[in-house]
C-alpha cells in the first residue's frame, strides 16, 4: 500500500467522510441511485457512525477518500461471539492495484480480533472477477444463493434487488 494513504475508522463526527465514501461506492459500482441520490440526513448518518455495530473504514490520500468499506457486527445467539459482515468495499479507479482493498480488509480483521469476532464474511457477484479474485486470495469461498426478501409496500424496493 502507498505510504501516502491512511486507513481510518469513521466515528460520529465524520459524516462528511461517510458521504464521500458513498460517492466513492457510487462511482466504483456505477450506482448513484443507491449510494448518493437519496442519502439520509446528517443526524441519521451521525447516529449510524456512533453505533458500534456499524463499521466504516476509509482510505484517505491527501485528505480525500480513495476507498473504503462498510461492515456490520452481527451478534450470534448460538454462541457468545459475533461475526462481521463486510457489506461494501471499493477503491477509486485511480488507486486500484496498490493493495488498498487488502489493507482495508486487514484493518477490518484487526477490529474483528479486538471484538473476538469468529469470522469476517463477504458476498461477491460471480461476474465481479476482481472481487472474486481478491476474496479467493484471502479466504475460502462457498457457493450460496442470495435472496432479497422485500417487505410488502417497502418504499425502497425498486424491483432490481435494491439494497
Amino acid at each position: 500500500m502507498s505510504k501516502d494513504v491512511v486507513i481510518r475508522r469513521l466515528g460520529a463526527g465524520d459524516v462528511v467522510l461517510l458521504r464521500a465514501l458513498m460517492a466513492c461506492f457510487a462511482d466504483a459500482f456505477e450506482d448513484p441511485q443507491h449510494y448518493v441520490k437519496a442519502l439520509p440526513s446528517d443526524a441519521y448518518l451521525a447516529d449510524l457512525l456512533a453505533n458500534d455495530g456499524f463499521v466504516a473504514l476509509v482510505a484517505l490520500a491527501a485528505e480525500h477518500v480513495v476507498g473504503g468499506l462498510t461492515a456490520y457486527d452481527l451478534p450470534k445467539p448460538e454462541r457468545a461471539h459475533s461475526e462481521l459482515y463486510l457489506y461494501d468495499l471499493a477503491v477509486a479507479e485511480s488507486h486500484r492495484r496498490r493493495g488498498l482493498a487488502t489493507a482495508l480488509i486487514a484493518a477490518l480483521h484487526r477490529i474483528a480480533s479486538a471484538r473476538q469476532a469468529a469470522i469476517v464474511y463477504v458476498q461477491a457477484d460471480p461476474e465481479d472477477e476482481a472481487a472474486v479474485a481478491l476474496y479467493t486470495n484471502l479466504g475460502t469461498g462457498r457457493d450460496v444463493l442470495h435472496f432479497d426478501l422485500m417487505p410488502p409496500g417497502d418504499p425502497l424496493a425498486s424491483g432490481d434487488g435494491a439494497r
